[in-house]
């Protein structure tokens, strides 16, 4: 059992580049970086956009006006973020999804970063998520991800209850009297009981038979771009890509119709919008993976249960990696209060979610 992902044997190695790009004046490191990937660009003339609202990196697209189609994405990684993403394993999800056509094309990797393809389209917003063209087509993409085969004939295990006890272990010290931030004790639950919740949920939804699968893990709005012209939708940014369970992945995505920068649970999509969006991803999921697209309600209704559980764990996962953030990162967002908000959702939801029972 592991929980590795593996690189399809013959992938093109990846090319390093021995540059260091300061987060605080990324476009000059950017430069540096066209100059080694596009050497027929004219430099003066090169443009460069600053995206905005990456929560744990600093992104810059780099383009001449002759092929503006030609974007060159540089990915700073954010303050002390090697805690909270796994490189390594960033870099093989990123090749292995794009080994299957479901991401763009890696350019480089630099000291403190990446350089990749720009994906055309458009970033989705909290009220796109719920158009029913578009939910079908995010459904079917996810399944498309969770049939990829990343793993070398063993049998994949999930890292969500260790990478969630990671985060935990980062921030424990800062529920102690030396916490460099008061405001933990006094808006967070207290670590003995995130402790327990963390034994519990492990006890509980680990024995709920959701399967073993490549997952996103991070299928907020933004990371999903919609391709009009070619009528398909693809994810973006692999930081927290794993084998995990399938209802986990779901069910985080459903999380994220909340939004991020101002939350609202009350936009958590209703059992009928969900049974829309479950069935065809377990149609497109068993073609690819059994080639067969009947679906019993039975199954229906227990992914349904299945995925409602696991968002309880996703609260609590990017509850930890808000705090962990809250502590070390240098861009601008309320990550504590962010926090407060996922860990209170997680005990507002649970009593309702727990009683949810899987069909016989």
């Amino acid at each position: 059992m592991e929980t590795q992902i593996h690189v399809p044997v013959g992938s093109p190695v990846i090319r390093r580049i021995p540059i260091f790009v300061d987060e605080h004046n990324v476009a000059e490191g950017a430069m540096k970086l066209v100059k080694e990937l596009r050497p027929t660009w004219d430099t003066n003339h090169v443009k460069t956009k600053l995206f905005t609202d990456g929560t744990t990196n600093k992104l810059v697209g780099c383009y001449v006006e002759d092929s503006p189609e030609d974007v060159v994405l540089v990915r700073v990684y954010g303050n002390k973020t090697e805690l909270i993403v796994d490189r390594d394993n960033e870099l093989k999800s990123f090749q292995v999804l794009h080994a299957n056509g479901c991401a763009p094309r890696l350019y480089c990797t630099f000291q403190n970063g990446i350089c990749y393809e720009f994906m055309q389209g458009d970033a989705l917003g909290t009220q796109d998520v719920r158009d029913p063209s578009l939910l079908r087509l995010i459904a079917r993409e996810m399944a498309r991800i969770h049939a990829i085969h990343a793993h070398n004939g063993c049998i994949p295990k999930p890292n969500l209850w260790i990478k969630m006890r990671k985060y935990f272990s980062l921030v424990a010290t800062e529920f102690t009297d030396q916490a460099s931030n008061v405001r933990i004790q006094q808006e967070v639950p207290s670590k003995a009981v995130l402790e327990q919740e963390m034994v519990w949920m492990k006890e509980h939804l680990s024995k709920l038979g959701s399967p073993v699968v490549l997952c996103h893990n991070d299928l907020l709005c933004k990371n999903i771009i919609h391709n009009s012209k070619e009528g398909h939708v693809r994810f973006i940014d692999y930081e927290y890509s794993s084998y995990n369970y399938q209802a986990f992945d779901i069910g985080n995505h459903f999380n994220e119709f909340a939004g991020m920068t101002e939350l609202d649970y009350g936009l958590y999509p209703s059992r009928e919008m969900q049974m829309d969006w479950l069935k065809v991803y377990l149609q497109a999921y068993k073609l690819f993976t059994k080639k067969t697209e009947e679906v019993s309600p039975r199954e229906l209704e227990t992914l349904y249960v299945q995925v409602n559980k696991f968002a309880l764990a996703s609260h609590f996962f990017w509850g930890f990696w808000a705090l962990i953030q809250a502590k070390y990162s240098s861009i601008d967002f309320d990550f504590l209060g962010y926090a407060v908000l996922r860990f209170n959702q997680y005990f507002k939801t649970k009593p309702e979610v727990m009683a949810m029972q899987i069909p016989e």
